[in-house]
């Protein structure tokens, strides 16, 4: 009877401990939401999981395709996502209008140092700087991040806002309505609406791209982040993927045409010679500029951001004031070592 007491213990002891021993080295599971569809540029984040890179760190990422800005801060915000991939703006946005949200999204990596926003027109409209805007007809969907912050190109620019019509419309049309001629020009993403100009017979030589940061508006762009309930509960969990992140985008910016494979696997009909360009287009217009050099990559300047945040919340009209110290937090970054990955 001893004995068989003995091997129950021994058995109990066992299986106590085979049940523990996963728990402490079970993957730590990260839902993380894009901005938008399978593209060029979400090749930074699949790249992460496609190379190991996240399970080397313990983590358990999948990645989703989003629809938006918005919509990728609304479902972190909600709980729905750990972590996202949005406009800062759209973040401040939020943040400016939610003051008593229960869990805010904080970025916790700038991603893209300069706005991809521009206005684009065909060089046929007569467009060839931002005054020639004045009494103009532009267009874009009303949630795009170029038109939102248009205000404060014009207001860098010395633009007569009253002068400027505005036309809304689904994405997919935007393109289609310039180059038809229905506006005379449209607010998009460099790397998007140019491309998709091209995809309807314009040429990169019939186009004028006035980008944002060309012409005085010093915006960032998009940044990771994360829900503050997450962070706050796993923030070895956050530090782990940024530096798994890291190690992916300095592959990615390294091999940018190798990086569309990525992308390829999650989305089989995608156009490679078409996202290796627009993956190009992102690196050089928004991620390893002389901006995101002089701050390293993935920080900000507190200054620029500080001024970003009385920007927005001017031309957003946000309900309350936006205070930077609660839309950034810098302390989940890898070492500025690390970080240093846009190469010459």
């Amino acid at each position: 009877m001893k004995t068989l007491l003995t091997r129950l213990a021994a058995i109990a002891l066992a299986a106590s401990t085979l049940t523990a021993l996963p728990a402490a080295a079970q993957e730590t599971k990260i839902k993380f939401q894009l901005d938008w569809r399978f593209e060029g540029p979400s090749a930074f984040f699949l790249a992460g999981r496609a190379k190991g890179y996240f399970q080397q760190e313990k983590l358990d990422v999948t990645v989703d395709a989003g629809n938006g800005s918005g919509n990728a801060v609304n479902r972190v915000a909600s709980g729905t996502y750990e972590m996202g991939f949005a406009d800062l703006a759209a973040l401040m946005e939020f943040v400016g209008n939610n003051p008593t949200a229960p869990s805010k999204p904080v970025a916790i990596m700038m991603v893209y140092n300069n706005t991809p926003a521009a206005v684009l027109a065909l060089k046929k409209s007569g467009i060839k700087s931002p005054a020639d805007l004045n009494g103009k007809k532009l267009g874009a969907p009303v949630f795009d991040a170029g038109r939102k912050a248009f205000p404060i190109f014009a207001k860098a620019n010395n633009l007569k806002l009253p002068s400027i019509q505005w036309t809304a419309m689904d994405p997919p049309l935007r393109e289609t309505m310039l180059a038809r001629g229905d506006v005379d020009a449209i607010t998009g993403f460099t790397f998007t609406s140019l491309l998709n100009l091209n995809a309807r017979g314009v040429k990169d030589a019939d186009v004028v791209v006035l980008p944002y940061p060309e012409f005085g508006v010093k915006l960032y762009g998009n940044a990771i982040i994360a829900s503050e309930e997450f962070m706050n509960k796993n923030p070895e969990a956050v530090r782990a993927f940024l530096r798994a992140f890291t190690r992916a985008a300095k592959d990615v910016i390294a091999d940018p045409d190798a990086a569309i494979a990525f992308v390829k696997q999650r989305d089989a009909i995608i156009d490679e010679a078409l996202e290796k360009r627009r993956l190009r287009l992102a690196i050089n217009t928004a991620i390893a500029t002389p901006d995101a050099r002089a701050e390293t990559f993935g920080d900000v300047n507190p200054a620029r951001l500080a001024l970003m945040a009385s920007q927005v919340a001017d031309a957003f009209a946000t309900k309350t004031r936006i205070d930077p110290d609660k839309i950034w937090n810098g302390n989940f970054l890898p070492t500025k070592q690390q970080r240093d990955i846009l190469g010459k």
